[in-house]
């Protein structure tokens, strides 16, 4: 009597008779030794008689499920601690079991794994899109603490697909929608092929019943014809590469439906031209004989030009490795062929699970584990952008990896989403590369730091130790990485600047009212503190200068009601210099430049908005004067502005580039020129330009009235 069958002697009657353990028991047996496997037995009796009784929506008996989830891990050898882990996956939520009689029994590596896997589907959400992006942003904070967390739960969702049948309409779409839109992505993402096809035709199986049925059929017609044309090509392959000695495995390979679909939506083709592509992989021992073997099937078939890569020398962001190339086969027919090695295609088929026992000691071996570590480290920077939504969207940048491959000035190669720019290029060197950045070279010449990189070019980032972030990179950056680092450099600036402009603002009101910060001293600003349930002055300071705090009313709680002066509201005000940033902000509806009489609006999370005291939109703040306090421009102020001015000129041939460049003589830039009417013989034209101040805004409006063409200037105010 073999192992297995002893093993399954051992069982109770009842467990003996679920189908798929002695399948399992047989695949476990090829790779784990004996006292693992009798671990994962033992877990298998645990979770039989936790389940006892319950059953799926298909009506078998529970434990079928986590046999089979166990059974996926098998096959791509995943380790005891998985395995055992993938047969008690569901055990705490759905049974009496508790975490801690799976720790008692099996270990805490294995709990853990449990836990982490029934952490995923235990919150509530406010909508559906919530529910999506948190379960998600959860699954991948599962996947940087231990990435066989995510192997166990894919596989757990590709047996849910199986049996998906079972389901209302309804649930089926959603999961097959939430399947195709995230689970194959990842899987995708670490390099496991096989899991991805096969979420994906599930997916499209289940989202698009009629099209798949359609594609089903109209593919089994066509490739019904093609078995043989495959069968003669893969004989001629396999002779030519025997004639040079070499041992070679050539394997006939069918386009799975998803891709096909994909391709027809994507490309806008035919079913015919889409499926009428003869796919070939060949399997050889030697990463040298790989490069051979492509010179034997280009000697044998004509290749097609640029349809040939080499992800053996620049692997694919997953790790995958593997020659492609496109010949013209028989009558003019496409053959796509695939040269790989043994290992690199166990990597295309399982990657980051792939040798799963050889915990990625070997260097070579590591190379899919190494992708995706460095994956999962990234992840980790994500976390801080914002919202789950936000998130999900971020990452999911990264789970579709249409990638170029660039070159830094040291020949490094660097895998970049498509459409990235130079700033994509330089966050992706490191956070502090991106944030120092000032110019960018492309092939030795300057470009523009939005410029998309394209496949092979060399690229060079300038730094410069003062150098900054620009908010505006957002409007253009492609890579989560890069938008995340932008986000969080800003963020943190902006708390330090209304850190500073809060201080301010509490320093003047406290002077208003015949005190000073210097006066309040430190006793009681931390009893103060303390009162109003806020744990640093730096808080304090942060929430006057955002808005969500009035500093004359601060400064009189932190005076007690002893405020001198006997003012019922104290006048505070401010003192702009134009250094302030992000948390002083000028109104587009007035337009306010030094020289204007302005008033300060707090408002809360953006700090304070200057408007012109004669601005329209003032009577909508009345209702709030503890929000407004009074502003004075600084006597010199070293930057400009923005101010807008209307014009209405003569219709003439030309006018409006003597207008342009009037303004222009005066020193000042056009940000934007708009037309706002035009009549028989008149038009209006409204110019944004950028000034210094009053001064210099009143010398360009005087010398437009003077020019022959323009019958008025005013200055435009809501």
């Amino acid at each position: 009597m073999d192992y297995a069958a002893t093993l399954l002697s051992k069982l109770p009657g009842a467990l003996r008779r679920e189908r798929g353990i002695e399948r399992l028991i047989s695949t476990l047996e090829d790779y784990l030794p004996e006292a693992q496997i009798e671990m994962i037995m033992r877990a298998y009796d645990f979770g039989a008689a936790a389940h006892k009784g319950q059953t799926r929506k298909t009506g078998e008996p529970y434990i079928t499920h986590p046999v089979a989830v166990a059974q996926e891990l098998a096959d791509m050898r995943l380790d005891a601690q998985a395995i055992t882990a993938a047969i008690l996956h569901d055990v705490v939520e759905d049974t009496d079991a508790s975490l801690a009689d799976i720790e008692q029994n099996f270990g805490s590596e294995v709990a853990s794994l449990v836990d982490g896997v029934s952490k995923l589907d235990q919150i509530q959400f406010r909508s559906r899109a919530e529910a999506q992006a948190e379960s998600f942003r959860k699954m991948m904070l599962a996947m940087i603490e231990d990435i066989r967390v995510i192997l166990v739960k894919l596989a757990d969702r590709l047996h849910n697909m199986k049996t998906l049948d079972a389901m209302p309409e309804e649930k089926r779409r959603r999961i097959a929608r939430e399947t195709i839109d995230i689970y194959a992505p990842i899987a995708n993402r670490l390099g496991i092929n096989r899991m991805k096809i096969e979420l994906e035709d599930l997916g499209f199986r289940y989202l698009y019943p009629m099209r798949y049925r359609v594609l089903d059929r109209a593919r089994k017609k066509i490739t019904g014809s093609q078995k043989q044309i495959v069968k003669s090509i893969a004989e001629e392959f396999r002779r030519a590469i025997a004639g040079e000695d070499i041992e070679a495995e050539v394997i006939g390979r069918e386009k799975h439906l998803y891709s096909i679909y994909k391709k027809m939506a994507e490309k806008k083709r035919l079913l015919h031209d889409v499926v009428d592509v003869y796919g070939f992989r060949i399997v050889v021992d030697e990463v040298s004989t790989c490069y051979q073997v492509l010179g034997i099937v280009h000697g044998l078939y004509k290749p097609m030009p640029g349809r040939f890569k080499d992800y053996i020398a620049i692997p694919r962001i997953n790790g995958y490795q593997s020659l492609h190339t496109t010949l013209f086969g028989p009558k003019g027919l496409p053959l796509e062929v695939q040269i790989r090695t043994q290992h690199m295609d166990s990597v295309a088929e399982s990657g980051v699970a792939s040798h799963w026992q050889y915990k990625a000691e070997d260097p070579v071996d590591a190379t899919p584990q190494r992708r995706a570590r460095e994956w999962l480290a990234n992840l980790a920077e994500l976390q801080q952008s914002g919202s789950s939504e936000e998130f999900l969207e971020s990452v999911k940048v990264d789970l579709f990896p249409d990638k170029i491959y660039v070159f830094t000035p040291k020949g490094d190669i660097l895998p970049l989403p498509k459409g990235a720019t130079t700033i994509d290029f330089a966050y992706a060197v490191h956070t502090d590369v991106g944030n120092r950045t000032v110019s960018a070279k492309i092939d030795r010449a300057l470009v523009p730091l939005r410029t998309p990189l394209a496949n092979g070019q060399t690229v060079e980032v300038v730094t410069s130790r003062g150098a900054t972030p620009n908010p505006n990179w957002l409007n253009f950056v492609h890579t989560a990485k890069a938008r995340t680092a932008i986000r969080h450099y800003m963020k943190t600036l902006r708390s330090n600047e209304s850190v500073d402009l809060g201080k301010r603002l509490l320093d003047r009101s406290l002077k208003d009212l015949g005190s000073s910060l210097r006066k309040i001293g430190k006793v009681r600003m931390n009893e103060a503190l303390a009162e109003l349930g806020i744990n640093s002055s730096a808080e304090l300071f942060e929430q006057l200068g955002l808005g969500e705090r009035i500093a004359p009313l601060t400064a009189r709680f932190l005076l007690g009601g002893s405020a001198q002066g006997g003012a019922e509201t104290p006048t505070a005000s401010l003192v702009i210099e134009g250094t302030e940033g992000m948390v002083v902000t000028y109104a587009k509806c007035c337009y306010p430049i030094p020289g204007d009489d302005v008033m300060g609006y707090l408002s809360s999370g953006r700090g304070i908005v200057i408007h012109r005291n004669i601005c329209g939109n003032l009577s909508n703040f009345r209702k709030q004067p503890d929000k407004w306090i009074s502003v004075s421009w600084e006597k010199e102020i070293a930057r400009e502005f923005s101010s807008q001015i209307q014009t209405d000129t003569r219709n003439r041939t030309g006018v409006l580039a003597e207008v342009a460049a009037t303004i222009a003589e005066c020193g000042s830039n056009i940000e934007q020129v708009e037309v706002l009417g035009r009549h028989e013989d008149c038009s209006m034209l409204s110019f944004l330009l950028q000034v210094r101040d009053r001064r210099h805004l009143a010398q360009i409006m005087r010398n437009v009235r003077k020019m022959p063409n323009v019958i008025r200037v005013t200055r435009d105010c809501a």
